[in-house]
C-alpha cells in the first residue's frame, strides 16, 4: 500500500474528530413569522356620481370701464395706483386746464363785447323810436335801428351760451370714477397727452364677476338659463357654484361654438383667471376610496388589498379626482374587494390584517 493511500483516510479522520470536538451544529434557515397589523378595511362598492363635461373659461368683470378724458391736454396728475379701490365720484386724474382757461377768458370777453353792443343798439332803437314819434325820421330808419337791436340781443345770447360751454369744459378737466371698483390698469403717465377716446385707466367692479366659456352645439342644447353649474377656478381650493346668466343666441362663425356667461360670487376673484366649467351630462358609476388608503411606495401609487385569508397584498392603482376626503379609482380595483383604509403606512406585503 502506498503512502498517499494511507494519508487520505488519516486526514479525513482528523477532520471528523475536530468537528466533533468543536460542538458546532449546522445552521438552519428560519422563516420570518407572519405579522398581525391592526387596521381598518373597507369593502369596495360602486356608486353613482354626476357625470360632467368640462369646458375652459375665463373670469371676467361684469362692470369694466375704460376711463378716458373728454378733453385733449397734458395729464397734470394721476391720483390713484393699480390695485387701489375707488368710489363712484372719486377723482382719478386731472388735465392741465391752461387751454380751457384761455377759452373761458376769450368767451367772457366776447360776452362783454356783445352786451356792450346790445346796450348801444338798445339806446339807438329807443332814440329812433322817439324821433319816429316826432316824425323826425322815417319808419324805415326806425325799423332798421330796431332790427340792429334784435341782432345785438341774439349775439349777446350766443356769447353767453359760448361762455357757458367754455366754463362747462372746465368740469371735464377733473376726471372722476363712474363706478365703485378697483383700478386694474394704468395706460398713461403724468405728462402724457390725453385725448378723447384714448383710455388712461381701466376700472372694474370685483363684486360682479362672471365666467365666460364656449361650448359645442350638442352641449349648448342641454344648458338652460338660470341653471346651477360647478366651476373650478385657479387659486381656489374647492369648486364654486355659478348660475347661467346668458346664452349667446348665435354660434361663432369661426369656431362654431356658443358663448355662455355664468354669474359667480366668491371672495378674492380676479378677472383674467383660468376656469373650468363642469356642465352636468348625466350619471356614471365610480369606485372611490378614502385618501388615507392610497400610498406611494418605490414610486408606485397603490393600495393594500386584503385577500380571503386576511393577508394584505400591495396593488398598483390609477387614481382620478380627489375631494371631500375621497379619491376616485380609475383602474386596478374591482367592486367587492376589501382595501386597507387606516394605518396603511404600517402594513407590508403578507401581513395579517385584523381590525
Amino acid at each position: 500500500m502506498s503512502k498517499v493511500t494511507i494519508i487520505k483516510p488519516l486526514v479525513i479522520a482528523i477532520a471528523l474528530v475536530i468537528a466533533g470536538c468543536s460542538g458546532e451544529k449546522p445552521a438552519k434557515t428560519v422563516a420570518s413569522p407572519q405579522r398581525n397589523v391592526q387596521a381598518q378595511t373597507t369593502l369596495l362598492q360602486a356608486r353613482e356620481q354626476l357625470a360632467t363635461t368640462a369646458t375652459t373659461g375665463t373670469v371676467v368683470a361684469l362692470e369694466s370701464v375704460r376711463v378716458a378724458s373728454r378733453l385733449m391736454g397734458y395729464i397734470r396728475d394721476i391720483a390713484v395706483v393699480e390695485g387701489e379701490s375707488v368710489k363712484a365720484g372719486q377723482r382719478l386724474f386731472s388735465i392741465d386746464p391752461l387751454d380751457i382757461e384761455g377759452a373761458v377768458e376769450q368767451a367772457r370777453l366776447g360776452l362783454r363785447q356783445a352786451e356792450d353792443a346790445m346796450r348801444d343798439a338798445k339806446a339807438d332803437a329807443e332814440r329812433f323810436e322817439n324821433l319816429f314819434k316826432e316824425e323826425v325820421v322815417s319808419r324805415q330808419q326806425y325799423e332798421k335801428m330796431k332790427l340792429n337791436y334784435d341782432i345785438a340781443v341774439s349775439r349777446a345770447a350766443q356769447a353767453k351760451a359760448g361762455l357757458g360751454t367754455a366754463q362747462g369744459q372746465m368740469r371735464y378737466a377733473t376726471v372722476t370714477s363712474p363706478i365703485n371698483g378697483v383700478v386694474t390698469q394704468k395706460l398713461a403717465n403724468e405728462g402724457d397727452i390725453a385725448a378723447p377716446g384714448h383710455p388712461v385707466l381701466m376700472l372694474e367692479n370685483p363684486a360682479h364677476m362672471q365666467v365666460q366659456t364656449a361650448v359645442s352645439e350638442t352641449l349648448y342644447k342641454s344648458i338652460r338659463q338660470g341653471q346651477s353649474v360647478m366651476v373650478e377656478i385657479d387659486g381656489l381650493d374647492q369648486p364654486v357654484s355659478a348660475k347661467v346668466a346668458r346664452l349667446s343666441p348665435a354660434a361663432d362663425p369661426m369656431t362654431h361654438t356658443y358663448t355662455i356667461k355664468l354669474d359667480v360670487t366668491s371672495p378674492g376673484l380676479k378677472s383674467g383667471v383660468f376656469a373650468r366649467v363642469l356642465f352636468p351630462t348625466g350619471k356614471r358609476s365610480v369606485l372611490a376610496l378614502p385618501e388615507a388608503a392610497v400610498l406611494e411606495r418605490a414610486g408606485i401609487i397603490g393600495v393594500f388589498v386584503v385577500n380571503a385569508e386576511g393577508a394584505a397584498q400591495y396593488r398598483m392603482v390609477r387614481v382620478g379626482k380627489a375631494g371631500d376626503g375621497q379619491v376616485e379609482v380609475l383602474s386596478g380595483l374591482n367592486p367587492g374587494e376589501r382595501v386597507v383604509t387606516s394605518n396603511a403606512q404600517a402594513v407590508n406585503n403578507g401581513d395579517k390584517i385584523s381590525g
